[in-house]
């Protein structure tokens, strides 16, 4: 585990950074996962863990995460601090987060496993514990509420408009 410790603790970090947001949580979730890889590699003498092996610990532990939230969101009110990036693809990157927090932690789920994590809607629906048809209509519904969620801003024609890349989800 310590082999792989130091190589795979930006990955799963920065992985859980980006879904979520919020840093205090990422570190939270980093920690869990480490933490539950620990516990497996103790109990089976045959695991040997990997960088993209601990992903999918993260994965399922954010998923955890967010069934949680389900019982309890909390509200989001301001834009989150920016992250060190490209100034457009910051904003935009920021907006969406902002916009993703703004949103039901169900709906937050489904178009984080289905965009970001590029899953298909059958792993979506497994890490929801939900059918396909079921997660199906959970992505048309959460995508309409992605969209009514965005900030409205100026264009650069000056007209108003959806900011970044034209609203879609």
């Amino acid at each position: 585990m310590l082999a792989v410790y130091d190589d795979a603790l930006p990955a799963v970090y920065g992985y859980l950074l980006r879904r979520c947001a919020d840093r205090r949580v990422a570190e939270d979730l980093t920690s869990e996962t480490f933490l539950a890889a620990m516990d497996t590699v103790r109990r089976d003498d045959e695991a040997r863990p990997t960088t993209p092996w601990l992903i999918g610990v993260a994965r399922h532990k954010l998923a955890d995460h967010w069934r949680a939230m389900q019982r309890t969101p909390e509200p989001v009110e301001e834009l989150p601090e920016p992250v060190d990036d490209h100034w457009e693809v910051h904003l935009d990157r920021m907006l969406a987060h902002y916009t993703l927090a703004r949103l039901s932690p169900t709906h937050r789920a489904v178009l984080t496993l289905r965009y970001v994590d590029d899953l298909p809607v059958g792993e979506c629906a497994a890490h929801l514990d939900r059918t396909v048809g079921a997660t199906e209509a959970l992505l048309t519904r959460a995508k309409r509420a992605f969209r009514a969620a965005y900030p409205e801003t100026e264009s650069h024609t000056g007209q108003p408009g959806k900011a970044g890349r034209g609203g879609h989800a």
